[in-house]
């Protein structure tokens, strides 16, 4: 485009062209020797040029024919910004003679621009609480085009909420607003997106956008409200401090401030509750702070706020309903509600002791309580119509005697895990019925007594028991006294009723009465009373009380002398006289010894000490005396001994004279022996009697007692008391057995023994067998304690 402006004012003109921008370098703009009428073969003598500046130029003149054209590339924006028309003045020169003429070249816009935001995303606050019709501006779109190419009108995105309102300050200035046309609510749409683009009037059209972000401010206009319409929880109970049993959550619509929420117990929550469970502010969590025991409180109903931090903060109410679920914490308890302490031993089967009732403060499987008695004892659990009550009662007979008194010990056990129990003891004592007789320590009795007692001391006791206790324990003693019968021996008697005692009322002799029995009562204070009777065997034992008797030789005077004549030719070992002595002892104290107390020549004669047999120890000579005197000593065996002494004087003779005289001592002693063998007769018959009835009473005694009773009194089997032995011999193919007084091992039976006197010899064995010389038997002798009895041998 030429625009032809010439201004002749000497050596000026002024030539204005139009180029539009962005054309290619070289693109010719005008012919400037043309339009200004210049002769185009003198511009390059003249030097025609455009007159630059320090920057490179946009246009170039061709000194050959005078055509301007584009140097470079031309942005418009850039070289007039909105600068509108847009004109670059150049200045051109001719020289010889100097010519100045000025061309004026507008730049022509074109839309080489789209509008554009300074930011691609803009942020609104808007409070929710902001009135519809309330307008907020928003950021203008640039585009450096001008005129019809700049920003014509401003789109906004489809909402509700927002409406567009363009404000023009002109020079191509458009301003939008968002005008609010609905109310706004945060806590429903809480930030909106929109969407505003600027377009130009360019064909095509160009366009920006830019992403418009409105965050509605937030208002506290919401309470707070709880996740759940009911919060509930179950706790065991005895969890430890700091159990978290259940967590509330509230939430608030608001934002900030007034959505943050603070946790608390409702105003009229106790203050006791507030000792066992406590609330987190923050969290919402409710903890255990003190004991939870389900005996005390089965559930828990807690009324918890939710509050915000608004300025004016809203508040929410809510129950927490916290149920206990009991554990096996509580051991049963038994309680004694009714206690009889005794009970009679024949109470029947099923008598009532005591009533007990048994509880648990738990509940369910856990407050189940089984009761047991726990040792093997006669009573049993009766369950009563009441749950729980029980009735302590018998289940067998029961016995004070056996046992007296019970510790009955009752379990209670729950049906819990882990299983409680609970044991609780009563004392039950059986009292007595008078139910047991009095019982004898022995039976029958076996007492020895020792002859010669003295008269009114107690000779030996009974003693007799009673299971029973207190009166019925209590015991009288007497003597069965038969109201027909001989009771002679036994009114010598009398027993201490209390105690026992037997006491003799005269001593007794054991050579008039060896043995004899009675009966003793015992009878106890009970109602009705109970008696029992025991037999008392009583047996007298010999003392030393009697000395040597001699039976020969006696005179007719009485007195232990005798006279003996022997041929003076007889030889060593004659017998001369046998010297023989009755004791009425027996044992020890019975058994003789003879001893020489006075020999005119004890060379001559000797006596056997245990015989009493007097036999010459040598043959007579001439110068031997014709008359000799022996005085023997009879001595028992007692303690204390005792002895007599005979006198046998000895007239050695001739031997004619002695056959004479012999004739007439034959008739003498057959007449003596004859006395002798009467006395013999009834003796051994009184002892054969005896002797069978001491089998009797020692095989009726072994039938009703096996225990030895007299070893209580006879342990020593040594002891030289008068006691008895058995002597047990063998003739042939049969065996005997004789009872009579004890002999020592290795006493030898000597024929010749006479009256009551048992002569032994003085040397005692070790040996149990025994010669008898008039037999020649073995006899084995068998230590046996037994019933003494006296035996005698005729010589």
């Amino acid at each position: 485009m030429l625009i032809l402006d010439i201004s002749c004012s000497g050596a000026s003109a002024q030539i204005r062209y139009s180029v539009s921008e962005e054309v290619q370098d070289e693109t010719v703009v005008g012919n400037i020797a043309k339009d200004l009428g210049l002769d185009k073969s003198t511009l390059k003598d003249r030097g025609y040029r455009i007159v630059a500046g320090s920057t490179e130029p946009l246009f170039q003149v061709n000194q050959d024919n005078g055509i301007l054209y584009v140097k470079r590339r031309i942005d418009r924006e850039e070289v007039c910004e909105r600068i509108s028309p847009c004109l670059i003045n150049l200045k051109t020169v001719l020289e010889n003679p100097l010519e100045i003429h000025y061309v004026a070249v507008e730049i022509l816009d074109i839309n080489d621009h789209s509008p554009a935001f300074t930011e691609k995303e803009k942020r609104l606050e808007i409070s929710e609480s902001a009135l519809p019709g309330a307008r907020f501006q928003l950021q203008a779109a640039r585009d450096p085009d001008v005129s019809q190419f700049s920003i014509q009108q401003y789109r906004l995105s489809h909402n509700e909420y927002f409406r567009l309102e363009v404000k023009d300050r002109g020079e191509d200035r458009k301003v939008p607003f968002l005008v609010l046309q609905k109310h706004l609510d945060r806590e429903t749409v809480g930030k909106l997106k929109l969407r505003l683009t600027a377009v130009d009037g360019g064909k095509p059209l160009k366009s920006g956008a830019i992403e418009i972000i409105v965050d509605v401010l937030d208002v506290n206009d919401n309470s707070p409200v709880f996740t759940k319409e009911f919060y509930s929880a179950t706790l065991k109970e005895n969890v430890p401090v700091g159990t978290v049993v259940i967590q509330v959550n509230a939430t608030d619509l608001d934002e900030g401030a007034n959505s943050e929420i603070i946790y608390s117990f409702g105003n009229e929550v106790d203050t006791k509750l507030m000792d066992v469970f406590s609330i987190d502010e923050n969290t919402g969590e409710i903890k255990v702070t003190g004991k939870i025991d389900f005996e005390k409180c089965k559930s828990y109903e807690i009324d918890i706020q939710a509050s915000d931090k608004g300025q004016v903060p809203l508040t929410t109410d809510k129950s927490v309903m916290i149920n206990i679920i009991d554990v096996n914490d509580n051991a049963p308890e038994i309680e004694v509600t009714s206690f009889s302490s005794s009970i009679k031993e024949d109470s029947k089967i099923g008598t009532t002791v005591a009533l007990i009732s048994v509880s648990d403060l738990d509940s369910g499987i856990n407050g189940k309580v089984i009761c047991t008695i726990k040792e093997e004892v006669p009573f049993t659990l009766s369950p009563s119509l009441q749950e729980n009550m029980y009735a302590v009662v018998t289940r067998s007979q029961l016995d004070r005697e056996n046992v007296s008194q019970f510790d009955v010990t009752i379990i209670a056990k729950d049906t819990g895990d882990p299983l409680f129990s609970t044991e609780k003891t009563i004392s039950v004592v059986v009292s007595d019925v008078n139910d047991n007789s009095p019982e004898f320590s022995s039976s029958p009795y076996v007492f020895y007594i020792t002859e010669n007692n003295s008269p009114g001391a107690s000779v030996f006791s009974v003693k007799a028991s009673d299971r029973d206790e207190s009166d019925n324990a209590l015991i009288l003693y007497h003597i069965f006294r038969e109201t027909s019968g001989d009771n002679t021996l036994i009114s010598f008697l009398n027993i201490n009723s209390e105690t026992g005692d037997i006491l003799a009322l005269k001593g007794f002799d054991f050579e008039t009465l060896k043995t004899f029995q009675f009966q003793v009562v015992a009878t106890d204070s009970g109602t009705p009373s109970l008696s029992s009777n025991v037999t008392v065997n009583v047996f007298i034992l010999d003392q030393n009380d009697n000395a040597p008797v001699i039976l020969y030789p006696v005179s007719s005077n009485g007195s232990a002398e005798g006279v003996e004549e022997i041929p003076r030719n007889v030889n060593a070992g004659h017998l001369v006289t046998k010297v023989r002595a009755y004791d009425a002892d027996i044992g020890y104290n019975g058994w003789l010894l003879f001893s020489l107390q006075d020999v005119t020549d004890h060379s001559l004669f000797g006596l056997d000490r245990y015989t009493g047999q007097i036999r010459t120890l040598r043959s007579f000579t001439e110068t031997d005396e014709a008359e000799h005197k022996l005085v023997i000593l009879v001595k028992d065996n007692g303690n204390v001994s005792l002895s007599a002494t005979a006198t046998v004087l000895v007239k050695v003779v001739e031997p004619k004279e002695a056959f004479a005289a012999s004739d007439v001592k034959s008739a003498t002693k057959d007449e003596e022996e004859n006395n002798v063998t009467f006395y013999l007769m009834i003796t051994l018959g009184s002892v054969s009697t005896l002797f069978l009835i001491s089998i009797i009473v020692l095989i009726a005694m072994q039938c009703s007692k096996t225990t030895d009773y007299t070893s209580k009194y006879l342990q020593e089997t040594n002891y030289d008391g008068t006691l008895c032995h058995s002597i047990q011999y063998r003739s042939g193919d049969k065996r005997y057995m004789l009872v009579g007084p004890r002999m020592s091992i290795g006493s030898t039976i000597v024929p010749g023994s006479h009256a009551n006197t048992l002569v032994l010899p003085d040397g005692r064995g070790a040996s149990g067998e025994v010669n008898a010389n008039n037999e020649g038997e073995q006899v084995s002798v068998t230590r046996l304690r037994c019933i003494r009895i006296r035996i005698s041998f005729k010589g």
